[in-house]
């Protein structure tokens, strides 16, 4: 669309149209039941392909989405670690329990 001179205009006109609904749609959702924020943010993802100005303004969402990127990656990972150093001393009393001379359970007893 950008390389030819006719369709531009009518192509910016287009995405700004589609974007302004989106934003507007985003905050009206914003007091109703709805998905405001992502709505708003889609909005502007939009307009942004087209006008600078709205790039910029997504600047800001852009930079907290990756802060919550590495948080969620960061929680993850602890939270896996966690998980299996619980493991490993669940498995570490089990074996001392089996070496300690009483049968494993469910074993018959004489």
């Amino acid at each position: 669309m950008h390389t030819h001179p006719v369709l531009h205009i009518p192509w910016r006109v287009l995405v700004g149209t589609v974007g302004t609904v989106v934003v507007l749609a985003g905050i009206v959702m914003m007091v109703l039941p709805g998905p405001g924020i992502a709505s708003v943010l889609l909005g502007l993802l939009i307009l942004s392909t087209e006008f600078r100005w709205a790039h910029r303004l997504l600047r800001p969402a852009r930079v907290w989405a990756r802060r919550s990127e590495k948080w969620a990656v960061k929680t993850k990972d602890e939270y896996l670690e966690r998980r299996r150093e619980r493991r490993a001393a669940k498995a570490a009393r089990r074996g001392r329990a089996s070496d300690s001379g009483s049968p494993p359970p469910g074993a018959p007893t004489e």
